[in-house]
């Protein structure tokens, strides 16, 4: 068990290596603010940090720096959360509008990324059902039907319904009205029970036209493919932390090309509560093994439906990382959900 002493140098010290990227001297600790303890105090706690394998001594340095381990101790039990300054939220909010998914998961990728100096990652939305805003049905010709259907995460869909007879435009409205009013908001695979039985009751041109609506919108929902939208993976080669092994960085490109890696890990950060830090090997990527990243899900209505975050080294500014990649989340979450 750490006591408060070693909490606190080993708090100083990663806040230190982070900051600049040097290792950390036992010296230059005692001199630190707030900590008015010898060197030879500091030495000691410093010895048994490495004992217990939360900080190491490169072969090149007197000094010290975190290991994988000492930053999940940091990030858990010492870190200090900085609130996030108002330009940066500023940004964030002037830029995360409601919009197509697609539209809005590039965007929040290039916030990410521009605000972190790091790579932006976005799951793309991935409905378990696809729930409707809106439906509207245009005559086209006799017995052609143009239905348009807006999707509760803003998807625009069009498709053509050859009927068994023929409609005039004021049935159509007539239908559309009937069925955005007692429908609209529900997911499809509960409307479609609802049409094998109560829809069944109602007068045969709107059971044909929701029936219609519910096969086809169910047929769009089963070619949907999660995607990954990456942005700023460029800006690791200004890394130093990353850019000195360019083999690495080279692999670490190769993730984000390939992005299965990345799908799995983010798939897993759609169950967390909250923000989520992969440190090093914890992301279970080898590439990955000296990066982290920290993610966080993101909701339409309330469902989750995708992930988003930032992968960069293991030394970043999590105090100010994590705040960015909460309200990202909070903020897609906002301009993907509907409301009346």
């Amino acid at each position: 068990m750490m006591n408060e002493r070693a909490q606190h140098l080993l708090k100083a010290l990663i806040e230190r290596y982070i900051a600049d990227g040097q290792p950390v001297a036992s010296k230059t600790l005692s001199l630190l603010p707030g900590v008015e303890l010898s060197s030879a105090t500091v030495r000691n706690v410093l010895a048994d940090l490495e004992n217990m394998g939360l900080i190491a001594s490169p072969h090149t340095s007197a000094g010290r720096i975190p290991t994988a381990r000492g930053y999940r101790l940091f990030v858990d039990r010492l870190l200090t959360i900085r609130p996030l300054d108002e330009l940066s939220r500023h940004e964030l909010e002037a830029n995360l509008q409601p919009n197509s998914p697609q539209r809005i998961a590039q965007a929040a990728s290039s916030l990410l990324s521009e605000l972190t100096s790091f790579a932006g990652v976005v799951l793309t939305p991935q409905l378990s059902d696809v729930a409707f805003r809106q439906i509207e049905f245009l005559r086209l010709s006799e017995r052609r039907v143009l239905m348009i259907l807006v999707t509760l995460d803003g998807d625009v869909q069009n498709h053509l319904l050859n009927t068994e007879r023929d409609y005039t435009p004021s049935e159509l409205v007539e239908a559309g009205n009937f069925i955005n009013q007692h429908y609209a908001g529900q997911g499809l695979s509960a409307v479609t029970l609802r049409v094998e039985g109560e829809l069944r009751q109602l007068q045969g041109d709107i059971a044909e036209l929701m029936a219609a609506a519910v096969k086809l919108g169910q047929q769009t929902l089963a070619k949907r493919n999660e995607d990954v939208v990456v942005s700023g993976g460029s800006r690791l080669l200004q890394v130093h932390d990353l850019s000195d092994d360019l083999s690495r960085l080279r692999e670490l490109f190769g993730v984000f090309e390939r992005k299965t890696e990345l799908l799995k890990l983010l798939a897993q950060g759609r169950e967390a509560q909250g923000v989520n830090i992969f440190i090093g090997e914890e992301s279970g990527v080898m590439t990955l093994d000296e990066c982290s990243v920290v993610t966080a899900p993101y909701c339409i209505n309330g469902q989750v439906v995708g992930t988003l975050g930032v992968v960069g080294p293991t030394r970043m500014a999590y105090e100010r990382v994590i705040p960015i990649v909460d309200i990202t989340a909070r903020l897609v979450s906002n301009a993907l959900s509907f409301r009346e």
